[in-house]
């Protein structure tokens, strides 16, 4: 049986362009009708087209009958009739894309001259347009034992539709019958890749994570399942009895362990809350604290304002003009008890210090400076603005902006916190 004949028996079909030589023809149909092949007079639906490469025909013939609904029709050189009869087998047509062939380039890497002719005459059997430029060819076949090759894959490693092989990518492709590019193998480059945890999760761990956020934030309604002080608290329990397995992992890989997983560990959650049924609100619950009691209401004294208050109001019967006068009078005294030394005037009473004063001032003087080296203690200092000033210091703050927050929350370490946050934050930012 010849090699021009198909599995179920039917022989393949070809058809020849029509201007081709006379004597190329006749010797094209004796190859074919030899090896059982069938010459058709029209293009058939299934089969092979012989034509010229580069000829007006040849080009007129593709664009007319090439369709991705007849994937069984083919366009092949000639030539391709002989290199089949001498490999005793039909070339399968492999460097096709979307029913074209495959624009190569062979790069001058590739010297040989033979090497060069044989190669390009297995792309062109094969399916293949081996004489495409650099620039115009999705594949570039050069030789992988010089430097020129890694240079042109990472000169196109960014260009998706263009593609470096070597030339003996050929004969693979031919030998599996499959049109399939060198895959990138990954090569790790060292370090952790992101996600990527230092020490494994296990279900154990899974399920005392679960447990507990169930028993602190039993209601994912409540909120801060994803926030950073149960987390925080969980590790700090680290030396109690019981939870020695906290110290598995940190509190961050904790939290990130929830955050990435949620919609399967809540369920787990919700599984163990109904269970205990926990009320709202309960004791250990995160967000809930103990209820103050009240204190009694302090009495505020009004004395004094009323007093002033009375004072200030007209003696009934008392003239008018009296007050004026009275007010008058009161205000002359006090400007003559509290003057200023104008000029070269000498200064007034209360402006002049006992000598006593003056000695007992210097003495203390004397007894400040020696209590210090090299300037007096500030005893006078109150501990929460010493702390505050800190956390300023420390975070470069404001002391204005630790204190306004302070003021709010009452709470020295939620308030270091936080200003340590922010200035991580803003370090991290590009």
């Amino acid at each position: 049986m010849g090699i021009f004949v198909e599995q179920d028996g039917h022989s393949i079909k070809f058809f020849l362009q029509k201007d081709l030589p006379d004597d190329i023809q006749r010797a094209l149909t004796d190859a074919i009708q030899a090896e059982e092949g069938r010459i058709e007079s029209k293009v058939p639906i299934k089969g092979y087209v012989l034509i010229q490469p580069d000829t007006m025909e040849a080009e007129r013939l593709r664009s007319c009958w090439t369709s991705q609904d007849r994937p069984g029709r083919y366009f092949v050189p000639y030539t391709w009739v002989d290199a089949c009869r001498d490999s005793q087998l039909v070339l399968r047509q492999i460097f096709l894309h979307d029913g074209y062939p495959v624009k190569m380039h062979i790069h001058s890497s590739i010297a040989n001259l033979n090497s060069r002719e044989t190669l390009a005459r297995r792309i062109t059997h094969s399916g293949g347009d081996p004489s495409t430029t650099e620039h115009d060819a999705r594949v570039i076949l050069a030789d992988q034992s010089t430097e020129v090759f890694d240079t042109l894959v990472k000169q196109y490693q960014g260009d998706p539709n263009k593609f470096v092989e070597s030339h003996l990518w050929i004969k693979k492709c031919i030998d599996r019958g499959i049109y399939v590019h060198t895959p990138n193998v990954y090569k790790n480059p060292g370090g952790r890749r992101a996600g990527d945890e230092r020490t494994s999760f296990t279900d154990d761990d899974e399920a005392n994570l679960c447990n507990w956020i169930a028993s602190v934030i039993p209601y994912k309604e409540s909120g801060g399942r994803t926030g950073n002080k149960i987390y925080q608290e969980l590790v700090s329990r680290v030396n109690e009895p019981g939870w020695t397995w906290v110290a598995r992992h940190t509190w961050q890989s904790w939290r990130e362990r929830y955050k990435k997983n949620a919609a399967r560990l809540d369920q787990h959650i919700v599984e163990i809350v109904n269970l205990h049924q926990p009320p709202r609100g309960g004791k250990g619950q995160y967000g809930y604290i103990r209820e103050r009691e009240a204190k009694a209401p302090r009495k505020r004294n009004r004395k004094s304002r009323q007093s002033d208050a009375n004072s200030s109001q007209v003696t009934e019967g008392e003239d008018p003009a009296d007050m004026v006068d009275n007010v008058a009078n009161d205000t002359m005294d006090s400007e003559a008890e509290w003057r200023v030394k104008v000029g070269e005037e000498p200064a007034p009473a209360w402006a002049k210090r006992k000598a006593d004063d003056e000695a007992e001032g210097s003495s203390d003087v004397a007894k400040r400076l020696r209590t210090g080296e090299d300037a007096p203690a500030n005893f006078g200092k109150h501990l929460i603005d010493q702390a505050i000033e800190d956390i300023a210091s420390e975070f470069s703050f404001l002391v204005k902006e630790i204190r306004a927050y302070y003021d709010q929350t009452g709470d020295m370490h939620a308030t270091k916190e936080r200003f340590a946050r922010i200035r991580t934050m803003i370090n991290a930012t590009p």
